[in-house]
């Protein structure tokens, strides 16, 4: 697998979500926060705001679900065209049984885990994911120092893979940035959610394509 570049709109222009995606045509995907006041203390927006988003913009769409009751949630997103969809691993009761649902709607389906939640329970599952979500903040607002304590964690997520004989990708989400998105790579990260890092620079894109180079795309 190659570098992934999908950068996060929370540090956008929310009244302009269409606009923003424009700025950063060299993206792999856009990555969009739904965020609920109760599995996070943050709210963002919620499916019709996908909905039209997907009408306005061909990037593709890495959707993150931070919120409750995912397993009833997170199909919608797959059928409103979103080509990945992402879960909590704390916030979901069946996450094999949501993960084959969302691949059967035709989206590739991913696992995300907060910083202090472990790989290891989840290494059986491994075969039923195309990523893994490794936060590296708390999630829910953006801005955050990146963790470096969440990086062993990225090393055993990729070990657990290759054990495994599976081939997922590994992302990245929380203070990533020039200073640290190299760290990131170097134990085992190939997926990479910027925020902002790219839309407070004057050039989003230019960043994009830096991100990506120092990732080693």
């Amino acid at each position: 697998m190659g570098i992934a570049i999908t950068p996060s709109i929370l540090n956008a222009d929310l009244a302009d979500l269409a606009g923003e995606i424009a700025r950063i045509p060299s993206a792999d995907a856009v990555h969009l926060d739904v965020m609920d006041n109760h599995f996070v203390p943050n709210m963002t927006f919620g499916l019709p705001v996908v909905e039209s988003l997907r009408r306005h913009s061909g990037m593709p769409m890495d959707i993150h679900l931070m919120i409750t009751d995912a397993d009833r949630w997170a199909p919608a997103y797959a059928e409103a065209g979103c080509e990945s969809v992402t879960f909590h691993a704390e916030a979901t009761q069946a996450p094999i049984r949501l993960a084959r649902e969302l691949r059967a709607l035709g989206a590739k389906a991913a696992l995300a885990l907060k910083p202090a939640t472990s790989i290891e329970p989840y290494a059986d599952m491994l075969s039923e994911v195309d990523m893994v979500l490794i936060m590296t903040v708390e999630p829910g607002f953006g801005g955050q120092p990146f963790l470096d304590v969440c990086l062993p964690k990225i090393r055993r997520t990729r070990e657990l893979a290759k054990s495994a004989g599976v081939e997922i990708a590994i992302q990245v989400d929380g203070g990533v940035s020039a200073e640290t998105i190299e760290r990131a790579a170097l134990a085992g990260a190939d997926t990479f959610v910027a925020g902002s890092a790219v839309f407070r620079s004057d050039d989003p894109d230019q960043v994009v394509r830096k991100l990506r180079a120092m990732a080693g795309g």
